[in-house]
């Protein structure tokens, strides 16, 4: 039986037997049976890589975090997610360094100040997802979206659903001037728009757009 340790770009946990391409974590979120009992425990939510420095873990074990895996990196950003300045110290940097130049006028860039700042921008005050509204056209590769009950991301100039198991293409594709309902919070939209977008690291099923 899987574990309920899937997230998807609506930030919610699933058991899914599909493997992910990135770990992460928002606290100890299991109890002593492995069964989820909170959405999220601390307000650093971080995506980290599936291996480092070749330590083994437990999943969900007693008293230790519990093990979140997601589909690819827009998938955890949708969720609401940034990497982790340990195992992935240089996509940590990636991402201050967006960071700066899409907010100048924030001077405080600490973990501490941005997890707050994305922690406000991901959920409402009842712990739903913040969504928000934009034209298509005006969004940048790796923001993903909602239509018609599906999630979507937009990369090179395509529209591709989502799923467990990968990306295929939508179809009929969504007119440009269209408004749609934004998962990934804005301020890392913004970081996209910045050049952030350029180093994500997206699923395989999406080689056939390169």
């Amino acid at each position: 039986m899987p574990l309920q340790n899937r997230v998807d770009p609506h930030s919610q946990l699933h058991a899914v037997s599909a493997r992910g391409t990135f770990m992460g974590n928002r606290g100890r979120l299991h109890n002593a049976e492995r069964q989820i009992v909170s959405p999220w425990k601390i307000k650093p939510w971080i995506t980290c890589a599936l291996s480092f420095k070749e330590r083994k873990r437990e999943l969900m074990a007693p008293n230790s975090y519990t093990e979140l895996f997601f589909l690819d990196e827009p998938t955890a950003y949708a969720a609401g997610h940034r990497p982790c300045a340990e195992c992935r110290c240089p996509d940590y940097k990636r991402f201050k360094a967006a960071w700066a130049r899409a907010f100048p006028e924030q001077q405080d860039l600490s973990a501490k100040a941005i997890d707050n700042l994305l922690h406000a921008a991901r959920l409402n005050d009842d712990g739903s997802q913040r969504t928000w509204t934009a034209k298509l056209a005006e969004l940048p590769d790796g923001s993903m979206i909602e239509h018609d009950g599906e999630c979507v991301l937009l990369w090179k100039g395509h529209q591709w659903r989502w799923s467990f198991a990968g990306y295929s293409p939508l179809q009929p594709i969504i007119p440009a001037g269209q408004e749609v309902a934004v998962l990934t919070p804005e301020p890392i939209v913004r970081l996209f728009a910045a050049g952030l977008a350029g180093a994500l690291a997206v699923h395989p099923s999406l080689d056939s757009c390169d």
